[in-house]
């Protein structure tokens, strides 16, 4: 049995994965309404650690050995990937980040009085920052590289210097988030 190498890429945004965006926002509509804690904690760690983990796995782990495989095979990778992380990650990123503020809300946390109150400005810069860059880069790096691959010949030198900041920046938010678990520890032992 051979294997196959498609010559021309399948459609890589992928449109109906919004219905599963949809439903992620309405979950977390759900929670910050019902104004359960348990469930609001919930999904905030559940989105939290989603968001984490796949930043982490990408940017240390991936991204180094994306970097040193041959093109094909970093092609591959990248045209089944970035389709699935396209609405994922700013999905896990405006969950994450808008559970938490209620959660804090809800549990007092923005009613600190300065020093401790810092910890809570901690985290707000740094999923603020996240978001951004989130938001800002990550999210039309994935695009620009999914509407590139898509073309019939590619400019994969451009591909490989977006993939390259795109990992960068993966790692750079991998390092925001593991601080920011410091802080959320901080908040789970208490202030």
């Amino acid at each position: 049995m051979t294997a196959t190498i498609a010559t021309e890429p399948p459609s890589l945004i992928r449109l109906h994965y919004l219905c599963y965006v949809a439903v992620a926002l309405a979950v977390m509509i759900w929670a910050i309404v019902a104004k359960n804690l348990w469930f609001l904690n919930w999904v905030h760690v559940f989105a939290g650690l989603l968001w984490t983990g796949i930043d982490l796995f990408m940017g240390f782990i991936l991204g180094p050995i994306l970097r040193k495989v041959d093109i094909a095979v970093r092609r591959e990778i990248i045209v089944r990937l970035i389709p699935r992380t396209l609405f994922l990650m700013p999905t896990l990123a405006i969950i994450t980040g808008t559970s938490g503020w209620y959660l804090a809300q809800a549990r007092g946390f923005d009613q600190l009085p300065w020093p401790e109150y810092g910890w809570v400005a901690a985290a707000l810069v740094l999923v603020t920052l996240m978001t951004l860059q989130g938001l800002g880069y990550l999210l039309p790096a994935n695009l620009r590289v999914c509407l590139e691959l898509q073309k019939p010949a590619p400019d994969f030198g451009r591909i490989g210097r977006l993939m390259k900041g795109y990992f960068i920046a993966v790692a750079t938010q991998g390092a925001m988030q593991v601080t920011i678990i410091v802080i959320m520890a901080r908040f789970a032992t208490g202030i």
